[in-house]
C-alpha cells in the first residue's frame, strides 16, 4: 500500500515516505493493527540514507523512521549531477545497475530507486532493477550501489597512481 504523500523538507533534509504496510494481529476482542513506514532522506548534495520505522500509528512510524534514516546517512561520490561510473548494486535478490547519463536525461528509475537517487542530488542517470521487486530490498541495494562509488581522485590515491 502505497502512499501518495509528497516529500517533506526539514531542516535542509529531503524525506521521501516510500512504502507503509500494515500488519494485523488477531486478538480476542478483534484485529489490533500495526504499521511499518519506509523512508528515504537526503541533503541532495551527496548524502543519503534510509529508515525503517515501526508503530500503532503511521505518523510515529514514519517519524521513527525519519529518525533511523537521518541516523544511517552515507557519503555518495558524485560527479556533477550524475555518477561517476556505472555501478550494480546488490542485497538478497535485489540487483540495481546504475549508470551515468548525459545532461538532461533526469532521473530514468522506478519509485524506490528513483526516491533514492533523489535524495542523494542526482538528477541524470539510468537505472533497472532485477530480482526482487521488494521496495525494502531496491533501497538498500540502491545504496549499497551508491556506496561502491569512487571519484578518479579517490582511485587515484587509493593506487598511489596519476590517471
Amino acid at each position: 500500500m502505497s502512499t501518495g504523500t509528497e516529500p517533506q523538507a526539514q531542516a535542509g533534509l529531503y524525506e521521501q515516505v516510500i512504502k507503509i504496510r500494515r500488519c494485523a494481529k488477531v486478538v480476542k476482542g478483534g484485529r489490533r493493527f500495526s504499521f511499518n513506514a519506509l523512508v528515504v532522506v537526503g541533503d541532495r548534495q551527496g548524502r543519503v540514507g534510509y529508515g525503517y520505522g515501526k508503530a500503532n500509528e503511521v505518523p510515529a512510524a514514519v517519524e521513527k523512521a525519519m529518525k533511523d534514516g537521518q541516523r544511517r546517512m552515507k557519503r555518495v561520490a558524485l560527479k556533477g549531477r550524475t555518477i561517476p561510473h556505472r555501478v550494480i548494486g546488490r542485497y538478497g535478490a535485489a540487483k540495481v545497475i546504475m549508470i551515468p547519463a548525459r545532461p538532461g536525461t533526469g532521473v530514468i528509475a522506478g519509485g524506490s530507486v528513483r526516491a533514492v537517487c533523489e535524495a542523494a542530488g542526482i538528477h541524470d542517470i539510468l537505472t533497472k532493477a532485477y530480482g526482487s521487486t521488494n521496495p525494502i530490498n531496491l533501497v538498500k541495494a540502491a545504496i549499497n550501489g551508491l556506496e561502491q562509488l569512487r571519484t578518479k581522485e579517490e582511485v587515484e590515491t587509493l593506487r598511489g597512481v596519476k590517471l
